[in-house]
């Protein structure tokens, strides 16, 4: 009884996406994971992605700064948790480098890759640390954000 309940509570603070991507895994990882095939499609356009830095091992840390048109930069600070060559990404905004917590945790990311004979099902699961934060990130516009963000991915995965 108590892991439903704390699967229904958790499910209440997750947003998931999933496509199927015309690109091989190892295309989709490589996207996530060097840095300038990430600026490439991270932030939706007509956002960029100027600066990204990625320490790609578990326990590494990353920085991404995303740019708004009229110049606001946001940047992004996080720890990977979890790297499974071509299978599985898992980072969190809970620590910047070194383990240091952050100021404000806000959500894990863990990235699926599951191989379809050179097709790759892609599933995004964002966790949240509250529903408030889950229910902010919907209205920040995940969907739509995360959307534009993979089809962006999936366009380049698809000329490696």
């Amino acid at each position: 009884m108590t892991t439903t309940a704390e699967t229904n509570q958790t499910a209440n603070r997750d947003l998931v996406l999933t496509r199927i991507i015309d690109a091989p895994r190892k295309n989709i990882f490589r996207a996530w994971t060097e840095a300038d095939l990430l600026k490439q499609w991270f932030a939706p356009l007509p956002y960029t992605t100027p600066h990204a830095e990625l320490d790609v091992r578990a326990g590494g840390s990353n920085v991404i700064t995303m740019r708004s048109p009229d110049g606001t930069e946001y940047p992004n600070q996080g720890v990977y948790l979890e790297v499974v060559k071509n299978e599985r990404l898992v980072f969190t905004d809970a620590y910047t480098k070194d383990w240091q917590p952050s100021e404000k945790p806000f959500m894990t990311v863990i990235i699926t890759l599951e191989d379809l004979g050179g097709k790759t099902k892609y599933t995004a699961l964002v966790r949240h640390w509250t529903e408030a934060d889950r229910e902010a990130h919907e209205k920040m516009g995940f969907h739509e954000g995360w959307g534009i963000c993979t089809d962006q991915l999936a366009a380049l995965a698809a000329k490696l």
